[in-house]
């Protein structure tokens, strides 16, 4: 089974939008624009994609290139989501610190092959679920610092270290970003059928086959999330990975 690129698809997503738009104007939510604006972007940047993919798949360095272009826009996309973005480079370790092992892992073990058509699926999705749990846990730590700053000078005033200081306020912050991906996994299969699951089976596999890639998959973004969480909890805490009004506030 497979879902075609013509009409019928067409009109379904245009009916979808059109979903939205309603709902958005019925129910007074704010920026419906903002909709209409994403699902153009994705259908452009889906449609590049699909392009781009089906010429370098065959090539193992193009497909290397591929997935460094990737990476690349993650970190552009989540410093800017933080409003960090003079701390790209910590943010940039961050992400490396949760993707190497956990890819590492995979092909070590060669679960899947060291080719361009096994790389780009496997290490896109574990890109993109590893830039937003590296979001979440930094604007909750930020929200956190913004939010408790009172309870940070007390910590300096009674003699604790700056990185102490900040740990006291944003550590249960950090298992709070951890949440949707845990989710992701309890839920699997049971509240939702993942894109890695229905991707497989669209792709003529047997339900076994669609369940192994599924749990390797979850598993990998839940390795990837949880050290990318706390090697960035280190570096706030190190004043390194901060946006700039926290830079000044935070001084020892």
């Amino acid at each position: 089974m497979s879902i075609e690129p013509g009409w019928p698809v067409a009109l379904a997503c245009l009916l979808l939008l059109s979903l939205t738009l309603t709902t958005y104007a019925v129910s007074g939510l704010p920026k419906p624009g903002a909709t209409a604006f994403a699902a153009a972007r994705a259908v452009i940047q889906l449609g590049l994609a699909a392009l781009v993919i089906a010429s370098v798949v065959r090539s193992l360095p193009l497909s290397l290139l591929l997935l460094a272009f990737m990476f690349t826009v993650a970190i552009v996309t989540t410093v800017r989501r933080v409003g960090a973005p003079r701390a790209w480079p910590w943010a940039t370790l961050a992400l490396l610190a949760g993707l190497v092992p956990a890819l590492a892992i995979i092909l070590l073990t060669r679960t899947i092959p060291f080719t361009g058509v096994a790389l780009i699926p496997v290490a896109g999705i574990l890109t993109g679920n590893t830039m937003n749990g590296h979001t979440l846990t930094c604007r909750r730590a930020f929200a956190a610092l913004r939010e408790e700053h009172g309870q940070y000078e007390a910590g300096l005033a009674i003699g604790l270290p700056r990185a102490q200081s900040i740990r006291e306020v944003i550590h249960r912050r950090i298992p709070e970003a951890l949440v949707p991906g845990l989710d992701q996994v309890r839920t699997a299969g049971v509240v939702s059928l993942p894109g890695a699951f229905i991707g497989v089976l669209l792709g003529g596999g047997t339900p076994a086959q669609a369940a192994a890639a599924q749990v390797l998959v979850l598993l990998g973004i839940m390795a990837a999330q949880t050290v990318t969480a706390v090697v960035a909890e280190r570096f706030i805490m190190a004043a390194r990975l901060l946006p700039p009004d926290l830079c000044g506030a935070l001084r020892p």
